[in-house]
């Protein structure tokens, strides 16, 4: 018998920002900036940076699976010689696994140049699922003679002008900078059954991201991103970077304030299938100076965990304590 699941670049979506609830411990008051031992850590400065944090973790979330899923479509990268694309993939995979891979918003294009073979994601900006619409343009390249599938198999990508607006608020920011991933088990999501799980890391240093205020900062990235299946895919994603006293940090750079961060995975986060591809639970925990934000996610619109929604929305719980005043707001992804 075959298992059928399909992966949807749309899906692997965690939007954050309309805030939905906001309790705080203490007086309307605390909402100033009278307690704080540094400037930029008001209220309204901190909901911005969470919302900041969590549009641009998703959106680069997102367009790491258009690349994942990109080189798992193309035979001449991914080294499967039977694939083929046309309106995305379906192959059956090893196993008896059936995958189908959809680019909604984007055409893919084929290059060589400099010994490297390019694929060439172009976004078009039509929209996708509702969610966000896209412009811009990521390139992966990867050396003539090694595939995707392979052991420790690397690519490189340069992300150009990725302009994104998230509809329900259109709300927009602008990515740019390189990533490398790396294959570090090797094999494609269609041998996972065979294989169990599938491991790849994920880093960047130095994309640039450019706010809706025009305030443009550098953030880097290091990430690791496990596959695995149970009634459907499951990711589980940790940080893999040290500053020499913090493990676990998955995010690090500015904020549009100008005060440096960093983010640190404290629960990894699962994204699953059969919750629809959405982030079912996990626990982050952003530090800056005089103030640390603590968010977490798979949660109702009380704040209590919860189980798939299907439809409508996850919320996210953020908590973070300014002089000796603790504030709560929930808000929906």
């Amino acid at each position: 018998m075959k298992t059928r699941f399909i992966i949807s670049l749309a899906t692997l979506t965690v939007v954050a920002g309309l805030i939905i609830a906001c309790n705080k411990s203490n007086s309307a008051t605390g909402g100033n900036n009278s307690n704080s031992t540094a400037p930029n850590n008001s209220t309204t400065q901190v909901e911005t940076q969470a919302d900041d944090e969590s549009q641009v973790n998703t959106e680069l979330n997102t367009a790491e699976n258009d690349i994942n899923n990109s080189l798992n479509t193309s035979a001449a990268f991914n080294g499967v010689g039977t694939t083929s694309a046309a309106n995305g993939l379906q192959t059956d995979g090893a196993g008896g696994l059936q995958i189908l891979y959809n680019l909604c918003d984007a055409t893919v294009t084929t290059d060589t140049a400099n010994g490297q073979r390019e694929l060439i994601i172009t976004y078009n900006g039509l929209g996708c699922a509702g969610h966000r619409t896209r412009t811009g343009v990521i390139t992966i390249s990867i050396p003539i003679g090694t595939h995707w599938k392979d052991k420790g198999a690397v690519v490189t990508v340069s992300i150009d002008n990725l302009k994104i607006t998230r509809i329900r608020d259109q709300k927009t920011i602008i990515i740019n900078g390189a990533y490398k991933f790396t294959n570090v088990t090797g094999g494609l999501l269609r041998d996972l059954a065979s294989l169990g799980t599938i491991t790849h890391t994920v880093t960047a240093d130095n994309l640039t991201v450019q706010f809706a205020d025009s305030a443009t900062r550098t953030w880097s990235v290091a990430k690791q991103r496990v596959f695995t299946y149970n009634n459907g895919v499951v990711i589980t994603t940790t940080g893999t970077h040290s500053d020499g006293t913090n493990n676990n940090v998955a995010v690090w750079g500015t904020t549009r304030f100008g005060n440096s961060f960093e983010t640190l995975i404290v629960q990894p986060l699962v994204i699953e299938q059969d919750c629809d591809w959405r982030l079912t639970s996990g626990e982050t925990e952003t530090i800056r100076k005089a103030v640390t934000l603590d968010i977490t996610y798979g949660l109702d619109s009380s704040g209590n965990p919860t189980s798939c929604p299907g439809t409508g929305y996850y919320y996210y719980k953020a908590v973070w304590t300014i002089g000796n005043k603790t504030y709560t707001f929930i808000a929906p992804y």
